[in-house]
Order: structure tokens, then sequence, then C-alpha cells
């Protein structure tokens, strides 16, 4: 039985890849209408999420973001048929890449990114705007799936392009040695992965276990740490995937206030549109000595 379902599930992306791209936002749409009937658990934690983050706002108005987000998870769903599945014009017909930086240039950088629902999307277009540029292929991490039919597809799927995806709990090394060869490499360090190597930083006002690997990396590879997300269009046409430029001063000898500081760049991206930020995820997992669960 859990094979057919997983089956099934291939087929439907294999849809998703090849109907036109309004169509596909529309059944994304459709999907975040009944998921939340089907998820108790995650709602549980996006209303704790955004209660956490934004107690100043009243419930009605946390109810409309938590709505938002739902709709915006949907579709980033569906559009994963078009991004595992589909063409290169397919992809970059709806997926935009701009760059302050000349990421051909060979200089060390380390390339920072969080968790918006557009994640996705930017990161597989990247790996398009990599290969025409005809540079080394980006490298990001990746956690290991429970799922064995569809976690060898993925990650095949996302590499189709060139990208190398590592196992967030290896390769430690590996990623120094191909950060001072200039290679692309990006890091997702907005989630809680356990107290080892991290420290509790505001983010949103929130004490919140975060990892000092950002800091500590680029120090070690003697890099630049540049920004990078993705972001819906205003029309909601697609999306726009922006590369910055280096964070000035950045890293010091002070992991602890880096990690601070870039959580701080995180809030500012996220402060002018809440709803595309992956609220469903346990960001506050982990809590200081004394502090109780907010789940």
């Amino acid at each position: 039985m859990k094979t057919l379902l997983n089956i099934l599930a291939h087929g439907f992306l294999w849809l998703l890849a090849f109907i036109p791209y309004r169509w596909a936002v529309v059944v994304g749409y459709g999907l975040a209408s009944i998921a939340p009937t089907f998820s108790k658990s995650r709602v549980k934690v996006i209303n704790a999420n955004l209660r956490a983050c934004f107690p100043n706002l009243s419930y009605e108005e946390r109810e409309q973001l938590a709505q938002k987000h739902w709709r915006l998870l949907g579709r980033s769903f569906a559009e994963r048929g078009r991004l595992w599945l589909g063409s290169e014009k397919s992809i970059t017909d709806f997926v935009t890449v701009t760059s302050s930086v000349d990421v051909t240039d060979g200089r060390p950088r380390l390339y920072v990114g969080m968790h918006m629902v557009g994640i996705e999307a930017g990161l597989i277009a990247t790996s398009l705007y990599l290969k025409r540029l005809h540079t080394n292929p980006g490298i990001t991490l990746y956690v290991f799936m429970k799922n064995t039919y569809f976690e060898p597809r993925i990650k095949k799927w996302r590499e189709r392009f060139g990208a190398r995806m590592f196992l967030r709990e290896k390769h430690g090394r590996e990623l120094l040695r191909e950060i001072r060869r200039g290679t692309f490499v990006c890091l997702s360090p907005d989630m809680d992965l356990g107290r080892k190597d991290s420290e509790f930083v505001p983010f949103f006002g929130v004490p919140t276990n975060t990892v000092l690997a950002v800091s500590k990396m680029a120090k070690l590879a003697g890099a630049e740490v540049c920004p990078i997300f993705t972001t819906l269009r205003h029309d909601g046409s697609g999306y726009d995937c922006h590369i910055g430029e280096p964070w000035p001063n950045f890293p010091t000898d002070d992991p602890v206030a880096d990690t601070a500081r870039m959580n701080e760049y995180f809030e500012a991206v996220i402060r002018p549109r809440i709803p595309e930020y992956y609220w469903i995820h346990k960001r506050f997992k982990n809590r200081p000595e004394g502090q109780s669960s907010i789940y």
C-alpha cells in the first residue's frame, strides 16, 4: 500500500510538471485548503511560532497570517513537480536569479539563505544560473529522508543541473575546501539542529538556538558571507532569487555576535513578507534552561 501511494504521488508530480504553471498554482492553493485538516500537529506549530514572534498581534491577525502561510506552502509543494521534473525553460519562466557579486570570480564566499517558501525554487534556479555561467556547480546540505522511495529520487532531481548535495552531518572539511576554491556553497542555518555548537541568540525577540557554523566556517575559510533569499513576486507570477553583497565586517572574532547579527538580517527580510517564512518548522524546539516549550 505504501509503495502504491508513493507511485501515485510520483505520477502526481509528473502531472504538475507539465500542466500550465497557473494551473499548478491553483492546485497548490487547493491542497492548502485541506492540508490543515490532516496536519493538526503542524497547525499547532505554526500558531505557536507566530504567537511567540508576534505577541502584539491579535489572534485574528495571526490567524490571517497562518492561513496565508498555508496557501503559500501548498503552492510551493505543487511547484516542486515543475522544479524537479520540468524543463529548464519551465523553471526559468517563473524563477529569476540576480546577483550583486560575480559568482565566477573564484573568491572564497559562503552563501547564507533562510527557509522561505521559495527556497526550493531559488536553489534549483541558482543551479541553472551557475550552469549557464559555466562555473563550478553549487553545493547545498540536506537531511536524509525516511521515505526510501523518494529519498534517492529527490536528491537526483535536485542535482540534475549540476548541483551537489551533501548530508548535513558530514563533509565539514570538504565544505571548507570547496569554499576556499570559490565554489558556490550555500547554507541555511535557520533551523534548530540541537545544542551542539549552537547558542541562544534573538530571533524576533525570542532566544533561539542557532548554529554558529556560518561565522566559524567563514573564519576558517577566509571567506566573505553573502545572503541569498527567494521571495514571491508582488503579482504572484513567480519568484525572484536575490544574491546579495557580502556582509561588511563579517565574520569577526565573536561568533555569537555574528550569529545574532545574521538573525537580525533574516528578520529584516522576513518582516515585509511574514507568510513566506517557514513557520511550519519547530524553530524554537530547544529552550534555554528553565524555559518551557512553546509547543
